[in-house]
Parts: structure tokens; sequence; C-alpha cells
């Protein structure tokens, strides 16, 4: 049976999410060389200062010495192929594949010979940055007999045909002669997105059904035993502070109940580790990041340069696994107190010029034609965004502050305004996210509103799943039915927060959302 597969260092691992940017670097001519200053990616001093404390200080975590990180091997980036099922790849496809060299595209071989794309031009650079972006992070050999039942088992996944047949959000690869393997854990995996007409947009907030794939996952038994199955959502997700600690109840669960917890996370939202399948959070969008100030829905980490953003691309494709978490590491199974060797570390870390290309493809990201025309309701719902003055929160032309508002019940420690951009204006958003896991730091960072018209499942944790929704004030209710994210054995519950626009006339709701979706 084909499935995604969760490959984690000490046989654990979750979807990840990489969100990364890049400052302008010089203008270049499309045909003249382009000579980067690749910044290093680990430096001690940095690092200390690179995420805000965690809500609890106590759970901040220490990451390893610069020493330790390029001590570990970088990743080799195979040559891939689009996953087809049968009946709609080329003729003779599989066979054609078993005759496939393995073909090292970025990376070394055995006997230390090195490998890279072209890289003269800018433009090279953010081809190869694109090679990065879809490289996946794992994979694993598929039998022959799957080969026959791949469409089966990903159309019992969720995952939906893109408009040139192709399986989205994996890949093929060849590492030996005649072995074909699936792979997924990519930056492309979490995010592109499948978009109406069945076309691929790279770097949207994605659409794949993870936690359901996983949850399939675990009711086929392709997670082994229960007791590895309850370690490996403790490691993910482990809070740390939290008391109660919701994941304590994961020790009486069976299979079938972990299953229901992750089934009910729909598209566009995820149980990212260092969240919470109680609390996951919506997919970003990574068109436009360039111009964040802050990473993560919780504003976890800064953004200073080019090389902070190298750091959380390297962070987030499991570096923050071996992360000290006040006596808590990750990667330090089976008691998660001991740091693994660094070359017995099982998720290699892109070099630096790997992650010096992908900032440079995502940077280079951009959106699709919005076929939404600023008309005469559009113009009237500016009129509405300016009157209720949005635009404190919400401003031109990024459409965001990127400031940090405090969630309800935390207090902004003396130092943090003249350290941060913090906004105190209270909107009321429920605060488990950002009070309760591991990328918690008390704060959610304003969003921008560029690009919802392509977009779906709002607020942190995605409760709802259009902008109509989140403008209806019977979700303050508690009888109200969320349609996005409902959370596990819920059927109704009020999704608070940003009463802003909820006691508009139907008349000027209607037009600010048709101005939102010219944006």
């Amino acid at each position: 049976m084909v499935t995604p597969q969760r490959r984690t260092p000490v046989r654990f691992q979750k979807w990840h999410i990489v969100l990364i940017m890049v400052s302008a670097g010089r203008a270049q001519g499309p045909g003249s060389d382009y000579h980067p200053v690749i910044p290093k990616a680990w430096d001690d001093e940095q690092i200390a200062s690179l995420e805000l404390p965690l809500a609890n200080p106590l759970g901040s975590p220490k990451h390893v010495s610069a020493d330790y990180y390029y001590r570990i091997p970088v990743r080799t980036i195979y040559r891939q192929y689009p996953v087809y099922p049968p009946e709609h790849g080329p003729k003779g496809y599989f066979s054609w594949l078993r005759q496939q060299e393995p073909e090292i595209v970025w990376g070394e071989d055995a006997n230390g010979k090195r490998y890279a794309p072209p890289l003269r031009t800018e433009a090279d650079w953010i081809k190869a940055g694109e090679i990065v972006f879809d490289s996946v992070n794992g994979s694993f050999p598929l039998p022959d007999k799957d080969l026959e039942t791949v469409g089966d088992a990903l159309s019992r996944r969720g995952i939906p045909l893109a408009k040139d047949g192709v399986v989205p959000f994996l890949a093929f690869r060849i590492i030996q002669k005649g072995r074909i393997e699936i792979g997924n854990e990519s930056c492309a995996s979490c995010h592109t997105r499948l978009m109406p007409d069945g076309t691929q947009l790279k770097g949207a907030q994605g659409n794949i059904p993870s936690d359901r794939i996983y949850a399939e996952d675990l009711r086929a038994g392709l997670r082994g035993p229960i007791e590895g199955v309850r370690s490996l959502e403790r490691l993910l997700f482990a809070p740390l502070f939290q008391r109660p600690d919701p994941l304590d109840r994961l020790q009486e669960m069976s299979i079938e109940e972990l299953a229901s917890i992750h089934e009910v996370i729909p598209p566009g939202v995820m149980a990212r580790h260092g969240s919470s399948p109680f609390y996951p959070v919506q997919v970003p969008d990574l068109i436009g990041v360039k111009d964040r100030k802050y990473l993560d829905h919780t504003g976890l980490q800064l953004h200073r340069s080019i090389a902070d953003l190298m750091r959380y691309a390297a962070l987030n494709q499991g570096i923050d696994y071996l992360a000290n978490f006040n006596g808590f590491i990750p990667a330090g199974g089976p008691q998660f107190n001991k740091l693994p060797e660094p070359e017995a570390f099982q998720l290699p870390r892109y070099g630096d010029e790997q992650l010096y290309a992908l900032a440079l493809f995502v940077y280079s990201l951009q959106p699709p034609p919005n076929p939404n025309r600023f008309d005469a309701s559009a113009r009237r719902g500016q009129a509405v965004f300016q009157r209720e003055r949005c635009a404190e929160c919400h401003t031109p032309p990024l459409y965001t502050n990127n400031a940090l508002l405090p969630a309800p019940g935390f207090t902004v420690p003396a130092d943090h305004p003249n350290r941060y951009t913090i906004l105190q204006v209270p909107i009321g958003t429920d605060p488990n996210l950002t009070m309760n896991t591991r990328r918690g730091t008390g704060y959610y960072k304003t969003p921008s509103l560029k690009g919802v018209w392509y977009r779906g499942m709002f607020e942190h944790s995605g409760s709802v799943a259009t902008l109509e929704d989140w403008f209806d004030p019977r979700r303050l209710r508690s009888d109200y039915v969320p349609t996005g994210f409902k959370g596990y054995r819920v059927k109704t519950r009020p999704v608070p927060g940003h009463p802003f626009g909820l006691d508009l006339s139907a008349e000027d709701r209607k037009a600010l959302l048709a101005f939102l979706r010219t944006l």
C-alpha cells in the first residue's frame, strides 16, 4: 500500500512547513554573472537572539552550536520524477523508471565527487532554488505490486490528481537502479496549492490533506504499534509547560482514537510539529513572505536578514528537533533527553548554498492573476475598509503592520516593547496555540490580507473556511458550527476574537469582501 510517510530522526516525523524569505540582491541583467555573498547559516551569537522567548520562558529552546550543526551531513538531492497513477502516466512509465540510473543533482556521491546545478546567473540560482523547494526529505521503495494500486491508495488518502494527471505533493526518485522510491516531506508538499482548475500553485497555502493521510496510515498499521505512535505524538507536540498536559490523554487512546484526532484536521490546516493536534495551524502562504518581519503565526522568529531566513528553513527541515526545551530534546529518544551525535542525525541539513538558492526561489514567487475586478462594489468596500480603520492593523501596501498582538491571558514583559513591534490591541482570538505549544510566544502576528481571494481556512487554526464565515457574527456563539477546523469530538464551538466588521450591514459586508478579494 502506498502512503506518504513521516520520516523523522530516530523513527519519527511530521509534515514540516518551511517558511523563508530573502532580502533583495543587487540588480542583475538576465544573462549577467551573479556572484552572491552567501552568509553563514549558523552563527552562535545570531542563533541565540533569533527567536522570541516562549510564553513560558523556561521552555524556550537552546539550539545546537555551529560546530555541531556543520558536522551534520549535507543533503544529497537526487533527480525526481512526477508521480502518475498507472492509468494516467506515459505508456511504459514504470518500466522506463526502472532503467534510470541514480542522478545526483546537488550534493556528493559516495566517492566525494560534488555535483551542483548551473549557478552562473541569478536566474540559475532561482531555478536551483526550485529544485531544493521540490526535493523530498525522504523516500521509501515502492514494490511492484503497489505500483498497480498507487492511484487507489492515494485517492483513499484524499489526494486528487492535478490537471495534467500528476499526483501533486509527491515525487518518485531513483537512488538505486531498478528501485522506484516515492517521497514527500519537501517544501512543495506543504506549500503547493491545487487550484480549482487543477493547476498547481507553488508557494501558496498548501491544501494537502496531511493529517487525514496520517490517520489513514494509522488505521492501515503503517505507523507501527501503539506505543511507538504515542511516543511520536509526544515527541512532535509535547507542550512542556501546559498543565494539565492534553497529551496525557494519548497514553490511554487506541489507534482508532488517535486517527480520529488527526482526521478532523482539514486540508489547509496542519498539526505541525511544535504545535498540537488539538491546536493546529493554518498553512501559511509563502507568496509575499519577503515583506514579513516575523515568521510563524505566533511571530516565533525574527526576520532581520537573509541569514535569518536561511536559519528558519534549516530549523523547520529538522534542526529544531535537536533543540533543548528545558531538558526535552525531540531527537533525543527514547527518553528525549540525549542529543544524538551529529553524524548519526537522520535528517541531513541543507548546505548554505542550497538554503540561499531556496530563499531566492521563494522570493521570486508571484501570485496568480487575480480574476476579481476593482469595480463599484470593491470601491465601496475600500471606503468601508478606511472608515472602519482596518488599515491601522492591515496597513497598505502590505496590508499588515507587521506587529505582534498579545493573546488573552498573556502579560507583555516589560522589556518586550523595546525589542519587538507590539500593538497593544486586544482582539480576543483563542490563545491555546500561542500559550500552550512549543511555538507559543504569547503573541499572534498581524496577517497580511494580500491574496485572500485564493486562500481558504482562515484564522491561525483555520477554524473558518471562507471570508464570509469570518465576518459572520454567528461565529461568536457557542452553538456555531465551524466551517474549517472544529476539533476532536467537537460539534459546535465559538470562534472568538477579531470583532471588527461583525456589525456591518449586509451591503457593507458584501462590499468589504469584494474589496478584500481584489488585494
